[in-house]
């Protein structure tokens, strides 16, 4: 079956980048493996206040904020920042770099979660700060990586910030304003549930300074830049990337289960081959694409030591990247080539060459951990079929064989395909038909397995599961039966992988909706 189409689903640049960059044609991206995203999704809607308190665990800060949001966004070069290091233990400052034609500006520090639905609280707020209008981006060689060579602006304390996952806001003199996503991660995450901050695929799609890993200022995909930098400031959404779209509704329904949380971000894991010792389970977020090594060799073995895994979206551990140090510190410098021939470690170190994870050289499918593969971009939603309403993951859901849930399958999605390293046993919960493109009838899953250390392995296979979630942003239209479904799963298995092993209340069968070889295209005999 023809697959690894190399589409994705992330927000191309905004418009208001330094320099536009300009539309790539798709069918020669697609040939080259960095296909253009769909149009980007909007931030959240605007939620009434709320004074009731937080049930779940929210740090020493309990009481929320509303107002958190941006009401008069900044455009072109009124308003922008980054931070450095991407995060810091509790009570460590960190550098916040800003430019800005304003006078002044000042940094608000909000920590998102659930906060009796409010989905903020404001821990901090710096004193009045002299504005100033930074350099222009710097392109440096190879890889044509587009840098913001600014001075820092501020250091920024974190003592008695609790452990998060936080927007810190820039509100200018003038009244615009922008978001800088931060993460203060955990001291320990032992016994906890642990999110990932994506950082490496908000990276990969960041076309500031007119380059991202998808496209550059010529417009083909050949002009693509092969080398990110952190040293830059994030290009859509208002400052704060895809956060919105495949971040803030984790945090906010984890967050409301009052599970005990632990907050790190996907760099973490490159730099830290133990950080993710004792954890109860392991949160992907949505679209969590770019994944070093070091980084997958840490996921594993955290599985390997009965850390049940959650992956709540698709195209999951796709690009194989590795990191390099910039002037302010590690792992500031993302690499991916794209195509492997391209990389001066070809033939030199295929271990680190980087491309994508299930092709040569060094192929390692991302399904032997996943449990599913990666297949394509689709440009419209289809609906998620039932396929075994008996599992666990439906209980309390409502769900019932055959049932159609519109609104959950797409725009990425993955499938368990027994051709590829699949672990086994391997339960499909849900089938749902697919048109591929070129491709024509395929199909997506919902799958679980468990792993010999007891671990539980969940993958939603569809980047559009966190749409079924209450304060997901700009998805597509989802029927209360379908989002009630997508809830109760979601609450399902955060709450059983926070309890340990799952494989000790929940054992895994080998049910794969097709007896023999691989499964068939759907729509085929």
């Amino acid at each position: 079956m023809a697959r690894r189409d190399g589409g994705d689903a992330f927000p191309p640049a905004d418009p208001v980048l330094r320099l536009v960059v300009a539309g790539v044609v798709a069918a020669v991206l697609a040939v080259a493996g960095c296909s253009a995203a769909p149009a980007h999704r909007e931030g959240p809607p605007r939620r009434a206040a709320s004074t009731a308190a937080s049930p779940a665990r929210q740090g020493n800060a309990a009481r929320g904020d509303p107002g958190w949001r941006i009401t008069r966004p900044g455009h072109l070069y009124q308003l922008e920042g980054y931070p450095d290091p991407a995060d810091v233990p509790p009570g460590t400052p960190f550098r916040l770099y800003v430019s800005t034609t304003a006078p002044g500006f000042r940094v608000l520090a909000f920590r998102m979660g659930w906060y009796g639905g409010d989905l903020a609280s404001l821990v901090w707020t710096s004193p009045p700060v002299p504005g100033h209008y930074q350099a222009a981006e710097r392109i440096e060689q190879p890889g044509s990586m587009a840098v913001a060579p600014w001075r820092p602006s501020l250091t920024v304390p974190t003592a008695h910030w609790p452990p998060g996952s936080y927007l810190l806001r820039l509100d200018a003199s003038s009244g615009v304003q922008n978001y800088v996503p931060f993460v203060v991660r955990s001291p320990s995450v032992a016994g906890r549930v642990v999110l990932i901050s994506p950082v490496t695929s908000y990276q990969a799609y960041n076309g500031w300074g007119g380059y991202s890993l998808y496209g550059g200022p010529g417009g083909s995909c050949a002009d693509r830049g092969r080398r990110v930098s952190f040293d830059r400031p994030l290009s859509y959404d208002n400052g704060a990337g895809a956060y919105f779209q495949i971040e803030l509704p984790i945090v906010v329904y984890a967050s409301r289960l009052g599970l005990p949380l632990a907050f790190l971000t996907s760099i973490d894991l490159d730099l830290d081959p133990n950080v993710l010792n004792g954890a109860r389970a392991v949160v992907s977020e949505a679209h969590d694409e770019y994944w070093s090594p070091a980084m997958r060799a840490t996921l594993t073995r955290a599985r390997d030591s009965g850390a049940n895994l959650a992956f709540f979206g698709a195209n999951a551990i796709f690009r194989k990247i590795r990191f390099e140090s910039s002037p302010l510190g590690p792992d500031r410098i993302e690499v991916n080539y794209k195509i492997p021939q391209e990389d001066p470690l070809y033939g030199k170190d295929n271990a680190l060459v980087t491309g994508d994870w299930p092709l040569p050289p060094d192929a390692d499918p991302e399904s032997s951990l996943i449990g599913q593969s990666y297949v394509c971009s689709v440009t419209a939603n289809f609906p998620m079929v039932v396929t075994d309403p008996d599992s666990w993951v439906w209980a309390a859901s409502g769900v019932r064989a055959g049932e159609s849930l519109p609104g959950l399958v797409g725009p990425e999605f993955d499938q368990v395909n027994p051709d590829e390293p699949t672990p086994s046993p391997i339960e499909v919960i849900a089938r749902s038909p697919v048109l591929c493109g070129a491709q024509g009838p395929t199909y997506s899953d919902v799958s679980y397995y468990t792993a010999a250390s007891g671990a539980g392995v969940f993958d939603s296979g569809t980047e559009d599961w966190v749409c079924g979630l209450p304060d997901a942003a700009g998805c597509p239209a989802v029927p209360a039966a379908a989002s009630r479904a997508v809830q109760a799963a979601t609450r399902n298995v955060l709450l059983a992988f926070a309890a340990g092993p799952a494989a000790t209340t929940h054992p895994a069968r080998e049910l794969i909706p097709s007896s023999g070889g691989r499964p068939p295209l759907l729509g085929t005999t």
